[in-house]
């Protein structure tokens, strides 16, 4: 089952399958992607598994044996990348939240996203190898964007799996929270989410995704004519004059 809460500009989508640690199925695929084109429009997507002992543990396994021929794994593995390319490409930031452990195919999901949230006792690893098989969702070029081609294939290679600490020293993770409060809507992953759902992180997504000079100036330039940037910059002035006045810090 995959859930998809749209409150404010901010969609969450959440796999809910926990007899199976979070893993996808081939129903789950489908229910995947009708929830990323219903988020379209949203400001921010998040992605995250149900609980907290599993993001995603990777394929389902139990349903996925079923697949025995080459052709059949590739539809498979075709299928599951175009989603992951979904994430990929959705207009506005795309957040996983790692409230549980990120294994397989579970990373694969984790780095198709823009920005990673974990909780400071989940573990992510791709141990495809321990199946002798290889990601296959894109999840390996994608790690090597994120930590470069030799440290990829060090970790996709033994399967290793690293602590939330420790991905995030390595740039694979970009911000641990304390496992007490990851979930509370003032101090957990949230927070941060509302926060790029606010602000103009769609733009800035897009330029750091590769634009020329000239287009990234003209994402500036439409930003700038908007009420909201000159009811903002209304309230800085304000804020700044009453301080001088008052013989405040600026």
């Amino acid at each position: 089952m995959v859930d998809l809460e749209v409150d404010d500009g901010l969609a969450v989508l959440t796999i809910d399958r926990p007899h199976a640690r979070n893993a996808i199925a081939l129903d789950t695929m489908g229910q995947l992607e009708k929830a990323i084109d219903a988020a379209a429009g949203a400001n921010a997507l998040v992605i995250k598994g149900a609980g907290d002992r599993a993001f995603v543990s990777g394929g389902d396994l139990k349903e996925l044996s079923a697949l025995r021929t080459i052709e059949d794994a590739a539809a498979m593995a075709k299928r599951m990348r175009s989603i992951c390319d979904q994430l990929a490409s959705f207009p506005a930031p795309v957040i996983a939240a790692l409230n549980g452990h990120a294994f397989g195919g579970g990373a694969e999901v984790a780095v198709a996203a823009d920005i990673r949230l974990a909780a400071d006792d989940i573990k992510i690893g791709f141990n495809q190898v321990e199946l002798e098989i290889m990601p296959a969702w894109g999840g390996a070029e994608r790690l090597a964007g994120l930590v470069g081609k030799s440290r990829a294939l060090l970790l996709a290679g033994t399967g290793t799996a690293l602590t939330a600490a420790d991905a995030e020293r390595i740039g694979l993770v970009d911000k641990v929270l304390p496992r007490a409060s990851f979930e509370s809507p003032t101090e957990g992953w949230r927070p941060i989410a509302r926060s790029l759902a606010r602000h103009p992180a769609t733009e800035i997504k897009r330029v750091i995704r590769g634009v020329s000079p000239d287009e990234a100036i003209a994402s500036f330039a439409r930003l700038w004519v908007t009420d909201a940037h000159w009811q903002a910059a209304e309230r800085v002035m304000n804020r700044t004059g009453t301080r001088r006045a008052t013989g405040g810090a600026t």
